[in-house]
């Protein structure tokens, strides 16, 4: 499964409204650990496709949701289970720190 990049458009549809538990990767272009993250965050989503959805927003492209969610520092990850917020976690973390993180919510 590929990303799915979030718009305001496609949020709600693809985040609130999932069927099964979404990561949402709150990240910008010009941030030196978003890139860092943005390699592990992939291969996860192949790992976890079909158990979980990945998906990153733009947070320069897309103010509004990221207001919504009080974003203070990148990259956050949202884990959204039901269309609500269960986990947050800010900064790259290492993939096996993710994948704990990740197993104890699926």
């Amino acid at each position: 499964m590929s990303l799915v990049h979030l718009t305001e458009e496609n949020f709600d549809g693809e985040v609130i409204q999932s069927d099964i538990p979404v990561l949402v990767d709150f990240w910008a272009t010009w941030c030196p650990p978003c890139k860092i993250l943005a390699p592990v965050f992939e291969e996860l989503a192949g790992e976890y496709e079909g158990k979980m959805n990945f998906a990153k927003l733009d947070t320069d492209e897309v103010r509004a949701v990221a207001q919504k969610y009080s974003i203070m520092s990148i990259p956050t990850l949202i884990v959204f289970k039901g269309g609500k917020e269960v986990e947050r976690m800010v900064g790259a973390l290492p993939k096996e720190s993710l994948k704990e993180k990740i197993d104890a919510l699926l």
